[in-house]
């Protein structure tokens, strides 16, 4: 999956599209990813426990990770990454449009 978790990411399709957020979770079965801010859902809660509130609260859903995609945090223009191999023979991300690692 070309994104991970704690990267930035910008929407590029559906009712979010254009707003940037923080991937929180990543399930690469599914292909879909966790977006903190975008694609709010209202779930009506029942409490469970004692002292636990009930009511309506606001959770993010998964989005496909097709319909989003990284921002590079040099440029900060959304790109493709590309893999790379350093000196030490790691791979590394590297952002398309700067030459800078991700």
């Amino acid at each position: 999956m070309h994104v991970k978790t704690n990267d930035t990411v910008i929407v590029l399709a559906g009712r979010d599209k254009g707003v940037q957020g923080k991937v929180m979770s990543a399930d690469m079965k599914a292909g879909k990813v966790l977006v903190e801010g975008v694609s709010v859902a209202k779930r009506h809660k029942k409490p469970r426990k004692q002292g636990e509130p009930g009511g309506i609260i606001n959770m993010e859903t998964p989005i496909h990770a097709s319909k989003v995609m990284r921002v590079c945090p040099k440029c900060n223009k959304p790109t493709r990454p590309a893999h790379r191999f350093d000196k030490e023979g790691k791979k590394v991300r590297i952002c398309k449009k700067c030459d800078a690692e991700i």
